[in-house]
């Protein structure tokens, strides 16, 4: 595929040096014993299992290279081998305190948060709340022993030999958790929230689309009504996308006088996954049938992209309704490169309507600590053509606005702070609190909305409402009431002897991690290693995993 393709499908040049051979991962590996060569009979204690045979599940092969050393291969998105970036997969059969050190050998990216300090995620069935592995185990660079791919090698110990653990890209948010909400919001019976079936997807995956608004004001077609559409997860990998959505309507459906202002006088309709077949199957950015949804906007087909061809139906089809003022688009992602939440707008030659689309993103960041204005821009690049900003951008009336919503993948930087705040679940949920209060601030400028006291009612989290450094640091450090980390006991103490671990798992450093077959997976001449994150000796630590063990 030549760049202008590439360019298409919205990748880079050099995201896609590493395709150049196809490695054929056609499907998920399911628990798979991975023994040494030449091995037979039953899989012994610590001899690995592997399983990504589950929702949202991606492992494409696993390769043994020495005990303590395992290559990993992430299955490309289905039809389309050049996506290679969410991985979601389970270990057990584990050994208390085996070491491992993980290579995941076939990143389709060049640039990665992984760079700039962002680690993998673990739980285990006895923790089963997601923690980050400490950055200072985890590397990423381009390694020659691997078709010149992006690795990223992380090192890790087991602690607790019963336990199943999971290891993602960034918090799981499966097809099945959205129904599961969903239908505890049907069972509720609230009179301002209604969910209808719009279209099925090619695997008849339901495609949900939410409206929330008082029903008196949906009824009364009198009058033009103000609404909103939102969309997420168009990408499937983009898992924060979905906790940022589920946040947004969680804040509206709540008794909040902000959120009852807001259905009193705005209809919301929100869909909360445009790619639920992608979801379901593990892919990071393409439908079942290998199309990346945001950019067929432009023509999408009835039948390989039912889901955006249903979507623009709708949202044109209300555009043209003489009782409706359609004022926002907003279509929610994820950023793999960037930190914070920011937006994209279009560029427009009426310079009104250009400087008019700036007071949204404005009044967010006003009420958000975690978006970056500096980060947000406007632009009509050829490439992104086919997205659903900027299609409905030139195809929606004009007094509509446009944006897709990015949030990373990896964390944020509030203003005074120097460093960065990992993000959690929580945190991408309060994104989608603050943006739903921003329509409120917007709709006050425009003296659609009278309302006092504003939204200070529920201000933006800062040192003194509770946003102190022990939270933040206790988010960066994740770390127990004994300063143990999942995974982190590579030195501490063992009810075995270490001596001949040590010949194995050598403190990691950035000339080699080879192996005894001279295998060299993690030549690390070209790479970085992620930055130690700081920590403050006099911050309180909290408990996270206190039933761990760890030392």
């Amino acid at each position: 595929m030549n760049k202008e393709a590439r360019a298409q499908n919205g990748e880079s040049a050099e995201d896609s040096d590493s395709d150049l051979i196809n490695e054929q991962l056609t499907g998920n590996i399911h628990k798979i014993a991975i023994v040494p060569p030449n091995f037979s009979g039953k899989p012994k204690k610590g001899h690995l299992i592997f399983d990504a045979c589950f929702e949202c599940g991606n492992l494409g092969r696993v390769d043994f290279i020495s005990e303590f050393e395992y290559d990993l291969f992430i299955r490309p998105d289905t039809c389309n081998a050049r996506f290679r970036i969410w991985f979601n997969f389970t270990v057990e059969n584990v050994k208390q305190e085996q070491r491992v050190i993980f290579n995941i050998v076939n990143f389709s990216k060049s640039k990665s948060l992984y760079r700039e300090g962002m680690s993998p995620l673990v739980k285990s069935t006895s923790r089963p709340k997601w923690q980050r592995i400490p950055a200072k185990n985890v590397f990423y660079y381009r390694c020659p022993e691997h078709k010149r791919n992006y690795v990223m090698s992380f090192v890790f110990c087991f602690d607790v030999e019963d336990d199943v653990y999971q290891f993602a890209y960034s918090f799981p948010y499966s097809y099945t958790k959205l129904q599961n909400y969903l239908q505890i919001l049907d069972n509720r019976g609230l009179d301002y929230y209604e969910r209808e079936l719009l279209a099925l997807s090619v695997q008849q995956r339901r495609l949900d689309l939410i409206t929330i608004s008082d029903s008196e004001l949906k009824q009364n077609t009198q009058k033009k009504r103000k609404l909103v559409i939102i969309t997420a997860r168009v990408h499937p990998g983009e898992t924060p996308s979905s906790y940022v959505c589920q946040g947004l309507i969680e804040f509206l459906v709540s008794p909040h006088p902000i959120a009852k202002v807001l259905r009193e006088n705005i209809i919301f309709k929100i869909i909360p996954m445009l790619n639920p077949d992608g979801v379901y199957l593990g892919n990071y950015r393409c439908s079942l049938m290998g199309f990346d949804l945001n950019r067929v906007w432009q023509d999408p087909s009835p039948w390989a992209h039912p889901e955006l061809f249903a979507t623009k139906s709708q949202v044109l089809n209300l555009d043209k309704d003489s009782t409706y003022d359609l004022d926002f688009y907003i279509d929610i992602h994820a950023h793999s490169t960037m930190m914070n939440g920011f937006m994209y707008g279009n560029i427009y030659e009426d310079s009104n309507r250009y400087e008019r689309q700036a007071i949204f993103p404005k009044l967010l960041c006003s009420n958000a600590d975690d978006f970056s204005m500096s980060s947000t821009s406007f632009n009509r690049d050829a490439v992104k053509a086919g997205t659903g900003r900027r299609t409905l951008g030139g195809s929606l009336d004009e007094k509509c606005h446009c944006y897709t919503l990015e949030v990373s993948f990896f964390s944020y930087q509030p203003s005074g702070f120097n460093h960065p705040i990992p993000y959690t679940e929580e945190e991408y949920m309060k994104l989608g609190r603050n943006l739903a209060r921003t329509f409120l601030d917007y709709y006050k400028l425009q003296n659609y909305i009278v309302f006092n006291p504003s939204t200070a009612i529920m201000p933006k989290l800062n040192s003194s409402t509770g946003f102190s450094t022990y939270r933040s640091s206790a988010i960066l450090n994740n770390t127990s009431s004994n300063g143990g980390i999942l995974g982190n006991n590579l030195n501490g103490k063992s009810k075995r002897s270490s001596s001949n671990m040590g010949q194995h798992l050598k403190p990691i450093c950035s000339s080699s991690m080879s192996n005894n077959n001279g295998h060299s997976s993690s030549s690390m001449s070209n790479g970085s290693q992620n930055s130690n994150m700081p920590n403050s000796a006099n911050e309180t630590k909290p408990k996270f995993f206190v039933d761990n063990g760890l030392e």
